[in-house]
């Protein structure tokens, strides 16, 4: 940081982030103020992504008494609901760029109102009984996933926006990714402990709800400091291009085939787009699916409920330290190739996991870290790809359309972490586990833990190899961003 401090220092004070914004990135780097109030941002998404995956589902199984195929329904619902908006309000917040010059106001939106919703989720008195416990969650974790995707889906279209150049792309998405893992170990390991504050499971799910909920929205409403000044993003269209085109102009109407057809028109046209976020939402499916099965590891193969913080500490702390290696490895040897080497580590860490069928033990943890090292590259090297697929589409068809393909991203990133929930429930309910609330004992079939293991080792492992088939088909490097 540094760096960032000493050219922040002989920056004139009338130098301000819309300035950033317009000043081709090959004359300077970004602030450091700049990197850090969208990095903190992931402090909001990796809360949201990482403890309604990590719980919610054994919410419902083991506190609520619903049944694990029910459960696994309701959070796909919500999910469900995700993909319908999430193109929608890419196009909101196009339009609200091209006429306001910022994209903050459906990000405050999200961040203002997702604390109420989230806390309301784990709030479910479980006297109401599985029937209305489940109706209760539908309503509350859909309007939670609603104000989600009101923040994510700009949030994502800005680093398009804050830089052109693909090495500062790389520098920004590493910091965000450094924060999102320090969010997915705060929350993995914070949220289980918030649970045990009290005696009763009821109110400690409670507890927990609001005070996490409560972070993530700080998160999220810090991050839209950093839109204030946003503005359109540079880059042009190629020079080299017969006849120039001009910046897309806003639809004329705003009905929902409009908003739609922006995002079916982006991830039509752009094949490099095509092949990230096929690869994007496969990944997503398999970590969806560990994230999920993760307490089921530690309740029933480790048996212990606290040891879901321990996984999550083996999972994370590594990863803090790895997200900035992956982005220097990046920058020598391309984004794309990184990515692929960080699932290959990922897939046959995971893979070695399934040993705890014969053998289970501590020594799980050593294969786990090993997958959070991969995991901050499977993180931070899409995502900084992404902004690199919208700059290319840009030259060839104007600025403007950042807000559809983040639209289409967040719709895919919430399938896969959906169908990861869902993959699981139905994996439970076919191997027979025993649904219960918090004050039964039960204890599970040997099918029912194979399952679970299985769930989290060998299914990841061959999500992640078909995804490198997808990786494979991505065509941009360096060259064609610089």
């Amino acid at each position: 940081m540094s760096n960032d401090a000493h050219g922040a220092a002989n920056d004139t004070p009338a130098r301000d982030t819309e300035s950033v914004l317009q000043t081709p990135a090959t004359t300077r780097r970004l602030p450091g103020s700049t990197i850090w109030r969208y990095a903190i941002g992931s402090l909001g998404t990796g809360g949201f992504a990482t403890l309604p995956g990590l719980v919610l589902t054994y919410y419902m199984t083991d506190s609520l008494g619903i049944a694990a195929l029910v459960a696994g329904l309701v959070i796909a619902g919500a999910k469900v609901w995700d993909v319908v908006i999430d193109p929608i309000i890419g196009a909101m917040t196009d339009r609200d760029l091209i006429h306001n010059g910022t994209r903050r106001r459906l990000m405050l939106v999200g961040a203002l109102s997702l604390p109420v919703f989230f806390a309301l989720t784990f709030a479910v008195p479980p006297s109401l009984g599985p029937v209305i416990g489940a109706i209760w969650i539908v309503i509350a974790f859909t309007a939670t996933a609603t104000a989600f995707s009101l923040f994510q889906v700009p949030y994502i279209a800005l680093p398009a926006e804050l830089t052109p150049d693909y090495n500062e792309r790389t520098r920004l998405l590493t910091w965000r990714v450094v924060v999102l893992t320090f969010a997915i170990l705060l929350f993995g390991a914070g949220g289980p402990a918030l649970r045990r504050t009290t005696d009763d499971p009821v109110t400690g799910y409670l507890v927990m709800g609001i005070i996490a909920g409560l972070v993530i929205g700080v998160g999220m409403l810090l991050a839209t400091t950093v839109t204030r000044r946003a503005a359109r993003s540079s880059i042009q269209p190629s020079s080299s291009a017969s006849t120039p085109i001009a910046p897309t102009a806003p639809p004329p109407r705003t009905s929902i085939r409009v908003h739609y057809a922006a995002g079916i028109a982006a991830l039509r046209r752009s094949g490099a787009f095509r092949a990230l976020l096929a690869t994007f939402v496969l990944q997503a499916l398999a970590t969806g699916l560990m994230l999920a099965g993760a307490q089921y590891v530690a309740t029933w193969v480790l048996h212990s409920e606290a040891a879901v913080e321990l996984l999550f500490v083996a999972l994370i702390a590594p990863a803090l330290f790895a997200a900035p290696v992956w982005g220097a490895i990046a920058r020598r040897i391309g984004k794309e190739r990184s990515f692929a080497i960080s699932s290959v580590v990922f897939a046959i860490a995971a893979l070695t996991i399934v040993l705890a069928l014969w053998v289970p033990g501590e020594w799980v943890y050593a294969p786990v870290a090993v997958s959070g090292i991969a995991y901050a590259g499977m993180q931070s090297l899409p995502m900084a790809m992404l902004p690199d697929v919208i700059s290319a589409d840009e030259r060839a068809y104007g600025a403007g359309q950042a807000g559809a393909f983040s639209g289409v991203w967040t719709a895919g990133e919430t399938v896969g972490f959906a169908l990861g929930a869902t993959t699981l429930s139905i994996t439970l309910t076919a191997t027979g586990y025993i649904s219960s609330t918090a004050s039964e004992l039960v204890i599970q079939p040997d099918a029912a833990v194979t399952g679970i293991v299985v769930s989290f080792s060998v299914v990841p492992a061959i999500l992640i190899a078909i995804s490198l088939i997808t990786l494979a088909k991505y065509p941009l490097r360096r060259a064609d961003i610089d």
